[in-house]
């Protein structure tokens, strides 16, 4: 039942940054919200947490509060993402810190996306990816490593993509763009 709370209480927040993105500026995100933000990454309940402390810096909080493991500390922007994470076990001196792991992840993310502007195809190497993409029910913001050739000899297109890490081929007619088959793994 707490797992299915949290689940809801994320979805209303993922929900609330979702519409503040298109363009309700005056809806804006709540200390609470953030709160649930950290609590939610560090798995814990509302009545696991103790010395709860929120500080509004100009463009992120600072969010710390202890639970019976660990004390926990986040830097949150705005927006909601979380840019920093440190915990400290309880009973230890071990501090493990996430803030290498967040950047990381930023990185490869916009890595990702120069890699989708960056590749063009032609029309019909359009044509053949959109249908292998509507036959697997994807849109092209949902796969990576998008590849398009053209196999003159048979007169079809090879379409590859990855979605979520797996390998996906597809071979689309060249004329009336069909998908002829498709392989995944």
């Amino acid at each position: 039942m707490v797992k299915s709370r949290k689940r809801n209480s994320f979805i209303i927040l993922a929900s609330t940054l979702l519409l503040t993105g298109c363009g309700n500026s005056n809806l804006e995100i709540t200390q609470n919200d953030i709160l649930e933000v950290a609590r939610d990454d560090a798995n814990a309940t509302k009545k696991e947490c103790s010395n709860v402390s929120i500080q509004e810096e100009k463009k992120y909080y600072i969010v710390s509060f202890d639970t019976n493991i660990g004390s926990y500390e986040y830097k949150i922007g705005k927006d909601g993402i979380i840019q920093e994470r440190n915990y400290k076990r309880s009973n230890s001196d071990e501090e493990v810190s996430s803030t290498e792991l967040v950047e990381e992840k930023k990185k490869e993310t916009e890595t990702k996306k120069e890699k989708k502007e960056t590749t063009s195809f032609d029309e019909n190497q359009q044509q053949a990816i959109n249908a292998a993409l509507a036959n697997a029910g994807l849109g092209q913001e949902d796969v990576t490593d998008i590849g398009c050739t053209l196999d003159e000899a048979t007169q079809q297109y090879t379409v590859t993509f990855t979605f979520q890490g797996t390998n996906n081929t597809s071979t689309v007619d060249a004329q009336s763009f069909v998908v002829l088959s498709t392989i995944m793994g």
